[in-house]
């Protein structure tokens, strides 16, 4: 049977002394005796005692950690390398200021539940729109956030990319190509799409294409549109599906990297070579992106950089310098083997 843990009150019984002195002993040893300091401290490491380090930060309301809040599971997240480059990022800012990072799932399918449940200063908050209730509910407890890939919400800086502008331009470069039969490997938009429609990142890439495709005389209607989660295995189910319908595309858009992976993954199964009968781009040159083959063709978005600003506007909003900046990002193609004129 486990010995019970040593408390505060049987080192102040032993030292002879109270628990307030006990306390001060270890959070605020300037308030007493450096003679009374070491017995206390000495009698505590006889005993075994060790101080709640959370009792520590709550009477110090401050934590020295960030929360980075996903409204994926865990395991969806840690599946895109997308997410590595841009903890990578916040981490470095991490590093150099002193606190550490929590990674911030929902709780029980609930991004709202898993809010109170993270000891944190602050979060950065991914891929949430302004107008969820997990955003009222930081406002309503005056917890500092960044919100990233969302839109912008006047009471929280934010750090965005220029999605539509990128998107657009890998359209506009597989339009000029020739290809006429585009289909579009889209990020999942949730359930609720059909009464709040597109929002955030995707309405901007989705807006980007749509802008490329009317200097063309074409429109979204003209192009096939599979919505799925960012994953490699999803990536790959759309592109089967798309290329077992009749008029199968020339060409496939996806809005990131790790959907553009399976849609050549399922073309290579088939023996659909790319790029000769089917070009394939992506959105966020990804590390692998330069190494995959056929080498992707895509749009960059700096990740890292990304990470790193969002840590910094959060620290200063925690510190109280906050001013509610915004941050847009700029976007690059960058043209690999993945892509060609259609056969």
């Amino acid at each position: 049977m486990r010995s019970r843990k040593p408390t505060s009150s049987d080192v102040a019984a032993a030292a002879g002394v109270s628990r307030s002195a006990v306390s001060f002993a270890f959070n605020n040893p300037q308030r007493i005796a450096a003679a009374t300091r070491e017995r206390i401290l000495s009698v505590a490491e006889d005993l075994g005692y060790r101080p709640s380090t959370l009792g520590r930060m709550l009477q110090a309301g401050t934590t020295n950690s960030i929360g980075v809040l996903f409204p994926q599971r865990l395991a969806q997240v840690m599946e895109n390398p997308y997410y590595s480059r841009f903890l990578m990022g916040a981490g470095q800012v991490c590093d150099r200021e002193g606190y550490t990072l929590l990674l911030t799932p929902p709780l029980q399918d609930s991004v709202l539940k898993a809010i109170p449940y993270a000891a944190v200063d602050g979060f950065i908050v991914c891929g949430l729109e302004v107008d969820r209730g997990e955003v009222a509910e930081l406002d309503r407890r005056g917890i500092p956030f960044v919100l990233i890939d969302s839109d912008r919400h006047e009471g929280a800086p934010s750090v965005e990319v220029d999605d539509r502008g990128g998107a657009g331009e890998v359209a506009r470069y597989l339009l000029e190509l020739g290809h006429r039969r585009l289909a579009v490997l889209s990020i999942d938009p949730g359930p609720r799409v059909s009464e709040r429609g597109y929002r955030g990142p995707l309405a901007r890439r989705l807006a980007g294409i749509g802008d490329a495709l009317a200097d063309f005389g074409l429109d979204l209607s003209d192009v096939r549109l599979a919505e799925v989660p960012v994953t490699r295995t999803d990536g790959y189910r759309a592109t089967r599906d798309l290329m077992a319908q009749p008029d199968p595309p020339t060409a496939i858009v996806a809005l990131s990297d790790v959907l553009a992976y399976g849609a050549v993954d399922a073309l290579q199964e088939l023996a659909v070579d790319v790029p000769s009968e089917v070009s394939v781009t992506g959105f966020d040159d990804l590390a692998e992106s330069a190494w995959f083959r056929p080498r992707l063709t895509t749009v960059r978005q700096p990740i890292v950089t990304k990470g790193r600003i969002a840590a910094d506007f959060l620290i200063s909003a925690i510190r109280g310098e906050d001013q509610h900046p915004h941050q847009m990002l700029g976007t690059s193609l960058i043209i690999r083997d993945s892509t060609a004129k259609p056969a």
